[in-house]
């Protein structure tokens, strides 16, 4: 069968790969949609630093199950809806015995570590796999985006009696508003792209700073009355928007930190000190693709609008250069490769 692999940067083409075999506990997916991802994007620049060459992208997935092994559970069944939870964890690493196995020091995220599905069909354990009878095949490759978003807005306690900001309005931090949102908080988003921004409105944001137009901390201090925001989400992963979060969050505030840097960046460490911030580091999703699902099923949430771009199978290196050039402006662009 024919699949995508990125062999270096800005490299990417089809192959001829062996269609996977079903192992006794997993099941065979018939792959419907690919959203790519900011680390895809990132792999194809040859700026993501936890990428190994050559490899197949693809980890936000919607598909349908064609067959599965013998010791596959009888509620797993042939012909259902799924998307993927694209991580391993060992069991073993600090991170796995303390209940934080999203972030296992072995993991191996499909499209990064391990080969992922921009191909016609991947063999995945069946523990990997969350079914919906109400959800699209689209909606349901957009379930894993929102669930790093959500299990951000859980790292930073998110309640609603929080104000709180959202700095970078792509998928990643769209996801981390509607969360927010339905957490009950009033929230803030800051990107530098108009179009996004008024997505961010459709989901719940109160308020909305375009970083191009005005001061963007004027802007919060000023509807905070000079008291900052209790929680600051960081989507984007710069030097500026890792200072304006520790400028912006309020004294005793919460700043989760989604936005993985390319090199390293300073922070303003008396001021930690001296507001008593409590900083986290948030990575992939924990325990949240229910959550997710749900939420998506019982919200009418704009999830459509968020499609930049559908291309086919066929056009996956037209989608990869499309979105290199058009960075600012898209939010979320889709491969249909079956179905």
């Amino acid at each position: 069968m024919k699949a995508f692999t990125l062999f270096d940067k800005g490299d990417i083409r089809l192959v001829d790969i062996r269609e996977p075999a079903v192992g006794r506990e997993e099941v065979l997916i018939n792959v419907h949609y690919v959203g790519l991802c900011g680390s895809d994007l990132n792999s194809f620049r040859g700026l993501m630093p936890l990428v190994t060459f050559p490899r197949i992208p693809g980890h936000e997935i919607s598909g349908v199950i064609t067959d599965k092994g013998i010791e596959v559970p009888d509620d797993i069944n042939i012909g259902s809806k799924v998307t993927v939870l694209p991580y391993t964890n060992c069991g073993k690493c600090t991170a796995c015995t303390t209940g934080h196995s999203n972030a296992c020091e072995f993991n191996q995220t499909m499209g990064v570590q391990r080969d992922g599905a921009l191909t016609h069909y991947i063999a995945v354990d069946y523990r990997k796999v969350y079914t919906s009878l109400k959800l699209s095949f689209r909606e349901l490759a957009m379930v894993e985006p929102f669930s790093v978003g959500y299990h951000a807005a859980n790292r930073g306690g998110v309640n609603q009696s929080d104000i709180v900001l959202i700095i970078g309005c792509g998928a990643i931090g769209i996801g981390a508003l509607a969360s927010a949102v339905d957490k009950g908080a009033k929230v803030l988003a800051v990107d530098i792209d108009e179009s996004k921004l008024i997505l961010a409105k459709k989901l719940g944001a109160v308020y909305t700073i375009n970083s191009t137009k005005v001061n963007v901390l004027k802007s919060i201090q000023e509807f905070t009355n000079n008291r900052g925001v209790s929680v600051v989400i960081e989507a984007v992963g710069s030097q500026e928007t890792y200072t304006l979060s520790v400028e912006a969050v309020s004294f005793a505030g919460r700043i989760v930190f989604i936005g993985y840097p390319k090199k390293e960046v300073l922070v303003n460490a008396p001021m930690l000190v001296k507001k008593e911030i409590n900083i986290y580091g948030s990575r992939n999703a924990l325990n949240v693709f229910p959550s997710v699902i749900n939420m998506f099923e019982t919200k009418n949430l704009p999830l459509e609008e968020m499609i930049t771009g559908i291309f086919p199978f066929e056009k996956t290196p037209e989608a990869f250069e499309y979105w290199d050039n058009n960075a600012a402006s898209t939010i979320k662009i889709m491969i249909k490769i079956d179905g």
